[in-house]
């Protein structure tokens, strides 16, 4: 690849990594009641269905002159856990296992993390994404290749950055302008959309993503160019044995994307998290908002489907709030926990 190529696609990644760090809409010192409620979300970037899902609550919250949902565009998973403990945002969507990691205070956090789940959602889906023409079939044949990781600080990248470790494969980054030698990859950090882009146009050869089954960057992508996913199923046992029991296997279905062949995949459980210091009421609060107005966010994307209150306690390692507990031992469905 050209290195005015590769400078050009650092160059848009490092624009769509921008993050706006804002303030709560209201701050927790406040006496919190049960109307007005106003919460501020961080989403992922735009194309992926964390975004898709918290500017359909946004949206939603529209409608009620009580309630204010403000949706961020963020990097996802890893920069989510860390606007929330800081009190950035108020809540935020992320995978299960960069959560149990904010909480634990291990890498890429420094310390513990005031991290507590208000709900288990959905299962994101692991996508390595190639041309449908090119030899890749297994992790092991990126060598030599360019693979965009996901955005910087996202719950794709760490995905991205343990199986090609599995896979014993290093990486180059493109700044360098040195190409991959012998077990090596040329390593970019694009966004889901600029990674769907940089593949169209030949810029990278593989990517990463994970995400909630359709994403409208793959689906868009795939109407565009023929593509076609990695099966990941055999890495599930390696993952499981050297990070934790959040990884299993997931299909992802023939009809999901046009002309894509079946394959199967990681599934992680995906969280919508708050600050541990939220009080109960505005988590309770919260909580019930997400089953009031499932049927709306079904409308919106099908993944809101998988919301149930029997799955959505289902959040260890990653403490349920105390709020969202509340809640739950009030629906027919009670947590004992």
């Amino acid at each position: 690849m050209a290195r005015s190529r590769v400078r050009r696609l650092l160059s848009a990644s490092g624009l769509l990594l921008t993050i706006v760090v804002v303030a709560p809409l209201l701050t927790w010192s406040q006496t919190w009641v049960t109307d007005p409620l106003g919460v501020s979300i961080g989403t992922g970037g735009d194309g992926g269905v964390y975004h898709v899902y918290g500017s359909g609550l946004a949206q939603i919250a529209t409608a009620r002159p009580d309630t204010e949902i403000v949706a961020r565009t963020t990097a996802a998973s890893v920069e989510n856990n860390r606007l929330v403990a800081d009190g950035s945002l108020d809540a935020a969507f992320t995978l299960s296992d960069v959560a149990a990691l904010a909480v634990e205070g291990g890498s890429p956090f420094d310390e513990p993390q005031p991290i507590a789940a208000i709900a288990r959602l959905y299962d994101n889906h692991t996508h390595l994404v190639v041309r449908a023409d090119s030899p890749y079939e297994e992790l092991a044949d990126l060598a030599g290749s360019t693979v965009s990781v996901g955005a910087q600080g996202s719950g794709t990248e760490m995905m991205a950055d343990r199986l090609l470790d599995l896979a014993g494969l290093g990486a180059v980054r493109a700044d360098t302008g040195d190409g991959a030698g012998e077990g090596e990859f040329v390593r970019l950090q694009l966004s889901i959309e600029a990674s769907a882009r940089a593949l169209e146009e030949g810029d990278v050869d593989a990517f990463f993503w994970s995400g909630g089954l359709p994403t409208d960057a793959v689906a868009d992508l795939a109407e565009r160019a023929p593509i076609r996913l990695v099966d990941l199923a055999e890495h599930v046992p390696q993952l499981v044995e050297k990070y934790g029991e959040f990884y299993s296997e997931r299909p992802v279905p023939a009809s999901t994307y046009p002309g894509v062949p079946s394959v199967r995949t990681i599934g992680v459980p995906s969280l919508l998290v708050v600050n541990s210091s939220m009080p109960d009421e505005v988590a309770a609060n919260l909580t019930g908002l997400l089953f009031e107005w499932r049927e709306q966010l079904v409308r919106i994307h099908p993944v809101a489907l998988h919301l149930h209150p029997r799955s959505a306690i289902s959040t260890l390692p990653i403490p349920l709030h105390p709020g969202a507990a509340a809640y739950y031992r009030q629906t027919k469905y009670a947590y004992d926990g």
